[in-house]
């Protein structure tokens, strides 16, 4: 392999990273939205839009893992610590969830799997912020 095809890739699966991950979020709100809006639509319809980001996502997925395989071992490690910190973290969000709604009746508009998703996108930036100061 030579060295400008291994500086190249990454900046390429970079960006097709990037632009799955917007692509995904767009086509969540818009079908989050779109169902919302149109209850009247059997279940079926709604089921099978709730599934339309899925294969987006499942290739952003695909695409961060192979980033991560082609990155070099300083980033590997950067990586690996965020999801160190974002991974446990997640965890205790939803044990605590879990236990908080075994207590008391939750709002389903307040605490909906709609609303937890993004504290693991936090927890995870938030891990990779800390490694990447670490190794700075």
């Amino acid at each position: 392999m030579s060295a400008a095809h291994t500086v190249e890739s990454p900046s390429l699966s970079g960006k097709a990273v990037i632009g799955t991950g917007v692509l995904w979020l767009v086509l969540y709100f818009a079908i989050r939205m779109f169902v919302e809006a149109n209850q009247g639509l059997p279940s079926g319809v709604r089921l099978g839009l709730a599934f339309v980001p899925t294969p987006v996502f499942a290739l952003f997925l695909w695409l961060f893992i192979k980033g991560i395989r082609a990155a070099d071992e300083l980033e590997r490690r950067i990586q690996l610590e965020a999801l160190g910190v974002a991974f446990p973290l997640g965890v205790l969000l939803l044990t605590t969830l879990g236990l908080v709604q075994r207590a008391v009746e939750l709002n389903f508009q307040d605490w909906s799997y709609n609303h937890v998703w993004p504290f693991f996108v936090i927890f995870y930036l938030g891990g990779l912020m800390l490694a990447r100061r670490r190794y700075a």
